[in-house]
């Protein structure tokens, strides 16, 4: 089992390595273990700008999450993994809702593509656990058109996951491949990908696990549908297996930051997203592409990434949930339902102060008595909106607030004036957008899981 092992000398057999590794990766039940990720796949591949009509690969796909994802949009999907159980079990998903998109059984190190056969080529925390790293990198690259693009999602040593796979690590023995968690080292990244690449840029993020049961119930829930988890904890006695358990408890436990019964736990990964160019390009040319940190680019990627969290835990409420009022001051105030519709509907009011800002221009008819006024005006009027209504408007002014904040220059940004929902003080337009449009989503959210008691979503888990 140790896909999750330390660097260790090369490894004498590949191919009794590989039988393992694919041993592990059917154990368990990936299916329902990667419904509880969807949320932040979601929020993956809208960052790789994948368009309507282009040839996407999703490498180590699994049981087609990020696949599916691709397909709903209008992607022409090719989805491949080591794993035949959740290679079938991501076909009869496709076949379910009626999505076209291809399947197979097939090694990240050894890809039966053709040369440039795709626009984007992507693996979301899947091609990293191959053994041979090298190998995965250079075909990523070679079934990647110039000027297409490969993504990924790679866990780091020092985020949660990288915890929680050094505590299994001490309980079973290396198995001789390199580690993981070495796709979530940005200088090795580089490295690896230094060849054929016009541009390089890795960011880190974090993944949110969210659990609508405690750390306890969660260490059960990985012992039975995470493959790895799963395969170490059949490797031990009894005595180690409570051993094991007791420390992943304490683990989620020491990190978790849900309100009430829930888990919540932020877990950092390495997201890579490279351009291919072709392999005559001079190394001053690639140096010139150096990565830039678009500050505009990911303000709004934050401003999706709250919207985006609001509507999936929106989403997995029921409708009394849905009509229960929020706790505010310690009374009752408007329903959840009336809450989210209200953030839904102030995306292009805060674009807009923000705007106002960059341009220059002071704000100073803006007091927080009209916004009070306004936000009572709303919850009359939008008192029997449906979630469905209230969900769409969320996704669609969000996503146009995020298209609107891409366009602001960094001069824009660091542009200040007086304004008034700050007292009349001389704020910047990032400090408006981080405020408001990036801020609001996330508070709304904490107070409706901290009136709900609920760490999390749960998605529904319905296995069709």
């Amino acid at each position: 089992m140790s896909t999750i092992a330390a660097a260790s000398p090369a490894v004498t057999n590949i191919e009794q390595l590989k039988a393992g590794l694919k041993a592990t990766w059917m154990a368990g039940n990936y299916d329902i273990f990667s419904r509880y990720m969807e949320s932040d796949a979601i929020l993956f591949f809208r960052r790789m700008g994948v368009q309507p009509g282009q040839r996407l690969l999703d490498v180590g796909c699994g049981a087609g999450q990020l696949a599916l994802i691709a397909a709903r949009s209008g992607a022409r999907v090719t989805g491949c993994d080591i794993s035949a159980n959740w290679i079938g079990r991501a076909r009869e998903r496709a076949q379910h809702e009626g999505l076209r998109a291809c399947f197979e059984v097939a090694d990240a190190e050894a890809l039966p593509y053709r040369d440039a056969q795709f626009d984007v080529v992507a693996s979301l925390i899947g091609a990293m656990f191959a053994p041979q790293p090298d190998r995965v990198a250079a075909e990523l690259a070679r079934v990647c058109r110039p000027g297409g693009t490969i993504a990924m999602a790679n866990w780091t040593a020092d985020g949660f996951v990288g915890k929680m796979f050094k505590a299994v690590g001490k309980y079973i023995a290396p198995n001789g491949m390199p580690s993981p968690l070495l796709w979530g080292n940005e200088k090795v990244v580089r490295e690896r990908l230094q060849n054929g690449m016009l541009d390089v840029q890795c960011r880190l993020r974090f993944y949110q696990f969210e659990y609508p049961f405690p750390p306890e119930t969660v260490v059960e829930f990985f012992r039975e549908n995470y493959g790895p988890i799963s395969r170490a904890f059949e490797s031990l006695d009894p005595q180690g297996q409570e051993r094991l358990k007791a420390e992943l408890v304490a683990l989620w436990a020491a990190h978790n930051r849900a309100v009430g019964r829930g888990t919540l736990v932020d877990a950092e990964y390495l997201e890579v997203i490279a351009i291919r160019g072709n392999d005559a390009d001079d190394p001053a040319s690639r140096s010139s592409r150096a990565p830039q940190h678009d500050r505009a680019n990911l303000l709004a990627d934050r401003i999706e990434e709250g919207a985006a969290r609001l509507e999936t835990f929106a989403r997995s409420l029921t409708d009394e949930e849905w009509n229960t009022p929020v706790v505010e001051g310690g009374g009752l105030g408007r329903p959840i339902g009336v809450v989210v519709h209200h953030v839904a509907s102030v995306y292009p009011i805060e674009v807009e102060l923000a705007l106002t800002i960059a341009s220059g221009q002071a704000v100073t008819h803006v007091t927080w008595d009209l916004v009070s006024d306004l936000n009572a005006e709303h919850a009359t009027r939008f008192a029997g909106a449906s979630r469905v209504e209230t969900l769409d408007l969320l996704r669609k002014n969000s996503n146009e607030a995020a298209d609107a904040v891409r366009k602001l220059t960094d001069a824009e940004l660091d542009r200040a004036a007086p304004f008034s929902l700050s007292f009349g003080a001389q704020v910047t337009a990032q400090f408006v957008l981080e405020d408001h449009a990036v801020r609001h989503s996330w508070h709304h959210l904490e107070r409706i899981r901290r009136t709900l008691e609920r760490g999390g979503p749960g998605p529904s888990l319905r296995l069709q």
